[in-house]
């Protein structure tokens, strides 16, 4: 086992990653940037390194200053957590190339897998479903507009290498194909520096499926399970749970093979995620592979009790998987809530400012990823996530309340963030009948308000002269202490409203 792991990350996948080295005896290194000096992972780590300027590029992304902190500190392995360098080939060979594990696959499957178009064609000779489209080389705007036509309207366009909605484009008219199709080549060049796309059939009200892979270095794979992350803002997941409300064991089975067997056809390695997309009529089709840590593994970790990050770390060092596919039991089921620093009432844009209080719920099956203190500001530089809420519950009706009641007793004070919103979407009773699609939150929550800004203007007008002419509290409090006359000073022991 590693004597020491560098966690070249941030945030609650930092403090994550962390703990649990810690818990395995290993000794920690933590990178920071100056906005991050005081973050919760900088003091558990057992040693830091300052990366200085906030700047991804200059930090949590510059893989010259994060591979000389590991050689510094005496590091032996480095974990990427998600996001930032997780999924960067040229970190993975540097790592290689300083004789320092990379907690993850080779950096070979990492660029096959990165590449959208290649990964589809590896998935096709692996007899894995893929979505009908174009996956060729060839890029100029005839073709593509030539492509298209062929596939039928609604199509999808979209960027080859990156994630997260950009590139990506619907078209549901021929007129609109070729603004569609040079639009998204613009934002995948502003945006991964490579303006490359393919096309596919675009699904209708789909559900977003995903399976956990474990896989050694012995060739041994199996999956624990699917996780649905249908509930997504600007293509971006913030809801997950698992068991799929939609899922049958034979599907389950039948899913479950074709990711082991997509990870067999890469020479897959350490954890990773096969992502599908399936249709109203249940026939699934290869989205993507996810060559690191999921955002969502702590749901899967809830009802298997297999802890993902010790096991990333087993087989990192070169541990046999020694769980069979039949071991994987899972009980329960669980959800997981990511909570955001941003305005679902504006178009879910990120907000910024400083943390005034917290208060996280507590209880039986309730757990907290987190990586933020009372104090900290959330800067403009990373991802907005202030952290997740993770609950396991027997069912899913008892899942789902559970995490009203979680949620209900979530406050994050001196920034906006989403949590009323996320409420609202697990007391819709749509959600509740498991009845949700890619597209819920456009069906159901396209002009939410938070129920705070909707009072009327007349009443804040009120509260407004109110506050102005009521004497302070201080003053109030010194008035019935000093003021022999005050009804306080008079009544009885029986009173209403003290």
């Amino acid at each position: 086992m590693f004597e020491k792991v560098l966690m070249a990350n941030r945030a609650e996948i930092a403090v994550r990653v962390i703990k649990g080295c810690q818990e395995m005896g290993i000794k920690t290194v933590a990178v920071y940037s100056d906005v991050d000096k005081k973050a919760p992972h900088v003091r558990m780590a057992d040693e830091s390194v300052a990366l200085g300027d906030p700047t991804p590029s200059e930090s949590y992304l510059n893989i010259k200053k994060i591979i000389d902190a590991a050689i510094e500190k005496g590091a032996d392995a480095i974990h990427p957590g998600y996001g930032f360098l997780a999924e960067n080939p040229d970190f993975a060979k540097s790592c290689e190339a300083v004789g320092i594990k990379f907690i993850g696959p080779s950096a070979d499957v990492i660029a096959k897998m990165g590449n959208k178009i290649e990964a589809k064609k590896i998935m096709e000779k692996a007899k894995v479903p893929v979505i009908p489209g174009y996956h060729g080389s060839k890029q100029d705007i005839e073709t593509l507009i030539k492509e298209s036509k062929k596939i039928g309207f609604p199509i999808l366009v979209k960027a080859t290498s990156g994630g997260g909605g950009k590139g990506m484009k619907v078209v549901r008219r021929e007129e609109d194909l070729r603004d569609s199709i040079e639009g998204a080549k613009r934002e995948a060049l502003s945006a991964f520096g490579d303006d490359s796309v393919f096309i596919e059939r675009y699904l209708d009200q789909p559900r977003h499926i995903e399976f956990q892979i474990l896989a050694d270095e012995l060739g041994n794979v199996i999956h624990l399970n699917e996780r649905e992350c249908s509930i997504q803002r600007r293509h971006q997941k913030i809801i997950e749970e698992t068991p799929s409300p939609m899922m049958s064991e034979e599907l389950r089975d039948e899913m479950g093979g074709t990711a082991v067997r997509a990870a067999e056809a890469v020479g897959y390695q350490n954890a990773g995620t096969v992502e599908f997309m399936v249709d109203a009529s249940n026939n699934y089709y290869f989205l993507e592979m996810n060559t690191r840590l999921q955002v969502e593994h702590p749901i899967t970790e809830a009802i298997t009790g297999i802890d993902l990050v010790k096991w990333q770390l087993k087989i990192a060092s070169g541990q046999e998987l020694n769980i069979l596919q039949e071991d994987v039991k899972p009980h329960g089921h669980a959800i997981e809530c990511r909570i955001y620093a941003e305005d679902p009432t504006n178009g879910f844009l990120p907000c910024t400012g400083t943390i005034n209080k917290i208060e996280l719920p507590e209880g039986p099956n309730v757990r907290n990823d987190t990586g933020i203190d009372e104090g900290m500001t959330i800067s403009p530089y990373y991802d907005p996530m202030l952290g997740k809420l993770i609950v396991k519950g027997e069912d899913r009706k008892d899942s789902i309340e559970k995490m009203l009641w979680a949620l209900s007793r979530y406050a994050v004070l001196g920034i906006k963030n989403n949590v009323p919103f996320l409420k609202e979407i697990i007391d819709h009773e749509a959600f509740k009948r498991g009845d949700i699609t890619t597209h819920f939150i456009d069906i159901h929550f396209k002009d939410w308000t938070d129920i705070k800004e909707q009072l009327p203007v007349d009443a804040l007008i009120a509260l407004a002269v109110y506050d102005s002419m009521h004497p302070k509290r201080d003053e109030v409090v010194k008035y019935k202490e000093s003021d022999p006359h005050s009804p306080w000073k008079s009544a009885g022991k029986w009173r209403i409203g003290v």
